[in-house]
């Protein structure tokens, strides 16, 4: 072997025995991207400022046309098929973007000729926040009502993404393989080929950084639990025994409203010492069959909660439930369940109250509506169907919940083709007699939430900028209150301003006396308001008719004008006006 020859695959490719054209297809050029946050922030939530940079180098000089600084959020789901018909078998697949801000002002950080320096690197600043909804043109599909139309718009939380859910240390948010919510920064270095089709625009490099978003969820009203095909139980009758084989004890009554939210902080997920915890109230009622016989003893009350996650295949119209996603095969649905605690409740005390003889004919209510809001009817539940006007009992069971810590929870949400929907499962056992050991059971609805951070300022008012009223105007706009609330003469409009004065008791005249106004409005009665005379600036105007008389001062922006002008009234009185 001649000693200038050099093997295949060993040496450097950029020998000086390999010609420049082969040097060129083993060490093609190279563009590389690194993404770097400013903050360490684990979870952004709504109006948080993810800021950073993009760094770019090429191993070679390289020319490019653009570079794009994207935030992006996207929507995946799939169904299995799996059906008798091998038409309709198979998978089905849905992409939805629904969120993309892209970084303006790049071009201003762009390398002399868009030409890469060999082992330079350039930095492209990007700055983003976190938006608190959608925009209207995200959802265009067809909807049942105007509340599913808002429930799209708002912003879905990070959802199901494996590489954060498999990564050590982080918790499972029980999101099945067919549904995900992903965002993240994307940037990418571009430049225009021409072809003889054409230009097209090849990507050059392209990276991503993937982020958790949880945005602030308000707690949305009580849902709807009643009517026949509701999937919650709100409230369940039971008739007791005195044992087996024996007579009617009596009938126990057990419901409970839709408890208040769980609402959890922006960094719950990841703070072992955060607890979510809300109280639900479950109110009891025992009609005893006759006058000996006592309330049952109650033993436990477990608590669980249900997770569901209902996806599609195609944009949904209304919102998900599990009848209709039985029946749909473009919908799908996937559950888990999770024990929350078990109390004693051996020691609740019963309240006896009096026959009440106006519920011989005992009528029924919808369970969704059993408490009203949780005010006047709250301690009393509706008597039994076998309630005859005889004394009753009483009970109120509060029982905790918490939300573990062993796994992630995101806010109850509804996209086009993701939602995250929670349910509470009481369930109530009762000591019974001669073996029996009867239950009671409760489905309630119940949402998750998210406060926003603190130092996040609204954005109606940013930080350091200027009040939206001065003291001034907001003075005169509460003396503007007491003027809404005058009394208004009311009489038929003068035809010229000259009638108008010279009428001294005509309702429009500017000239009434203090001792008139005085009657006429209530706030001259009370030293605590000022009177209106005082309040109102007066001046000496010229009126048609070439005379001088008293008139209401032109508003700001307004001028008085000469006669002939157009005449505003205002309140009780009439004053020529004209806009600038």
């Amino acid at each position: 072997m001649s000693p200038a020859t050099t093997p295949t695959g060993e040496g450097p490719p950029n020998a000086p025995g390999v010609p420049a054209r082969l040097r060129h297809l083993v060490q093609a050029p190279r563009v590389d991207i690194s993404i770097k946050l400013a903050s360490r922030k684990q979870v952004f939530t709504t109006l948080d400022k993810i800021e950073g940079v993009a760094s770019v180098t090429a191993t070679a000089d390289t020319y490019f046309d653009d570079v794009e600084i994207e935030f992006v959020g996207t929507a995946r789901t799939f169904l299995e098929r799996l059906t008798t018909a091998a038409a309709a078998s198979g998978r089905s697949e849905a992409f939805h973007q629904f969120l993309k801000l892209t970084q303006p002002g790049l071009e201003d950080h762009y390398p002399e000729a868009n030409i890469l320096k060999a082992g330079q690197t350039y930095d492209f600043p990007f700055v983003f926040g976190v938006p608190q909804q959608l925009l209207p043109r995200i959802c265009q599909h067809k909807v049942q009502s105007p509340s599913v139309r808002d429930a799209h718009l708002q912003l879905p939380p990070t959802f199901g993404d494996k590489d954060f859910t498999d990564h050590p240390g982080e918790l499972n948010d029980m999101a099945p393989d067919m549904a995900s919510v992903r965002y993240g920064v994307f940037a990418k270095v571009s430049k225009v080929k021409s072809t003889d089709e054409g230009a097209s625009r090849v990507s050059l490099a392209s990276r991503a950084k993937k982020l958790r978003i949880s945005p602030a969820v308000d707690e949305e009203p009580p849902l709807d639990a009643g009517g026949k095909d509701s999937e919650y139980v709100m409230r369940k009758e039971k008739m007791m025994r005195k044992g087996m084989l024996k007579g009617k004890l009596g009938t126990l009554v057990m419901e409970a409203s839709q408890p208040p939210s769980l609402r959890m902080k922006p960094n719950s997920n990841h703070d072992s010492e955060s607890r979510t915890t809300t109280m639900a109230t479950v109110m009891l009622r025992f009609d005893p069959a006759d006058e000996n016989a006592q309330p049952p003893r109650l033993n436990c009350m477990n608590s669980k909660l249900k997770v569901v996650t209902f996806f599609a295949s195609s944009a949904r119209q209304s919102f998900p439930t599990k009848n209709a996603s039985s029946l749909d095969l473009s919908q799908g649905i996937h559950t888990e369940q999770l024990q929350l605690s078990s109390r004693c409740m051996a020691n609740v005390e019963w309240t006896k109250h009096k026959a009440d003889k106006s519920a011989d004919t005992p009528s029924r209510r919808d369970s969704a509506t059993s408490f009203s809001g949780g005010f006047a009817d709250i301690n009393t539940p509706q008597p039994s169907e076998q309630y005859k006007g005889k004394a009753y009992y009483t009970a109120r069971l509060l029982v905790p919940i918490t939300l573990p810590n062993h796994k992630a929870f995101v806010p109850t949400f509804h996209s086009c083709l993701v939602s995250r929907q929670y349910a509470l499962k009481l369930d109530l056992s009762i000591s019974g007699t001669g073996g029996i050991a009867p239950s009671l059971d409760l489905k309630l609805p119940i949402q998750i939430s998210q406060a926003g951070r603190q130092d996040n300022h609204s954005p109606e008012r940013p930080a350091g900028a200027p009040p939206a009223i001065s003291p001034e105007e907001e003075a005169a706009e509460s003396e503007s209150i007491y003027d809404f609330f005058e009394p208004r003469a009311v009489g038929p409009p003068a035809f010229s301003a000259s009638a108008s004065a010279s009428s001294p008791s005509s309702p429009s005249s500017p000239a009434a006396s203090p001792s008139q106004e005085g009657q006429h409005d209530p706030r001259s009665q009370s030293g605590s308001r000022t009177p209106p005379e005082q309040r109102r600036t007066r001046s000496r105007v010229p009126v048609a008719g070439g005379r001088g008389d008293e008139a209401d001062e032109a508003p700001p922006g307004y001028s008085v004008l000469p006669p002939g002008a157009q005449r505003m009234m205002r309140g009780d009185r009439s004053v020529e006006v004209a806009a600038h």
